[in-house]
């Protein structure tokens, strides 16, 4: 495990090193890997950091309005909403790796964007270790790593957690004081829930996930996941009342990891599963049927795309 102290000092060093006299934004996020970076940059350079939260339109329920209050301390953030341009140009593509390199151009523009709106030559992100290896592995790229633009215009990208695992990270969050609400929360793909989505992203189906996604974190959370969500995988038939219909396939998925790299699909309570799909269901009548995944890491991976 990471000795967190001379971690903290360290990376603090590294950063105020690479960024010198100059100005950075950090990518917000509202995760705690993005937020550990943001409070390790805020440490080290104080008023020379911008962060920067864009909403894609692609984000957990209630994730703005959450952001806006978790890090109201920083005088200086920015809340972008880049909804619409998200949405055009994911349009028509179905591709998981083409559907991560879209979000990952789309987002650099947005933060080239607000560099040159507050004069910062760096971007700071919360890359962390198992980013790395997925996308070095051909596994997926992820939205920061593999898939980032080849050119980018920023003097240098600085990742102070670059090689942590996702339970160090959390130890460091909790050494830096951040709210328990970040500092514990799960895991939320870069992407967002474009990768929760099989196929062509569209706001009707985004919307299904996130939805979705919010009852099945509420109605596991007494379960302890490592990670557990919902996706929307396909269209199949059903009955609402009296009507035949052919609506969305929601697939719910828990599952317990230490870091990520492995998993194992979480055996929840016949009960709890059924709680999950009345309320799916009955929140949404363009939902056919939900289903539970109980597939581990390895064979597949945690996220469905």
């Amino acid at each position: 495990m990471v000795d967190v102290d001379s971690f903290i000092d360290e990376a603090t060093a590294e950063i105020r090193e690479q960024v010198g006299d100059r100005h950075a934004i950090i990518a917000l996020s509202g995760g705690v890997d993005s937020s550990v970076a943001a409070a390790l940059a805020y440490e080290a350079i104080g008023d020379q950091l911008t962060p920067v939260y864009v909403d894609t339109g692609l984000m957990r329920k209630g994730e703005t309005d959450g952001i806006r209050e978790t890090f109201s301390f920083m005088e200086s953030l920015r809340v972008v909403e880049a909804q619409e341009r998200f949405f055009d140009a994911l349009s028509g593509v179905v591709d998981p790796e083409e559907k991560r390199k879209v979000i990952g151009e789309q987002f650099i523009r947005e933060f080239e964007r607000e560099a040159r709106d507050t004069d910062a030559d760096y971007l700071v992100q919360g890359t962390i270790y198992p980013d790395r290896i997925e996308s070095e592995g051909n596994i997926k790229s992820h939205h920061n790593v593999g898939g980032l633009p080849e050119v980018v215009d920023f003097d240098g990208i600085v990742e102070p957690v670059r090689d942590l695992y996702k339970d160090e990270v959390r130890q460091v969050a909790r050494a830096l004081d951040l709210e328990e609400v970040v500092a514990e929360r799960m895991p939320f793909p870069g992407p967002g829930l474009a990768v929760r989505v099989i196929g062509e992203v569209t706001p009707e189906k985004v919307e299904v996930a996130r939805d979705a996604c919010h009852v099945v974190e509420e109605e596991t959370a007494e379960h302890d996941p490592w990670q557990a969500f919902a996706a929307v995988i396909g269209k199949g038939t059903g009955v609402k009342g009296d009507n035949r219909v052919h609506g969305w396939i929601v697939s719910v998925r828990s599952v317990e990891s230490r870091d990520g790299m492995t998993a194992r699909a979480q055996e929840l309570p016949w009960e709890t599963l059924q709680r999950i799909q009345s309320r799916i269901t009955g929140q949404n009548d363009n939902v056919a049927r939900v289903v539970y995944d109980v597939t581990h890491k390895p064979p597949a991976t945690i996220e469905y795309e």
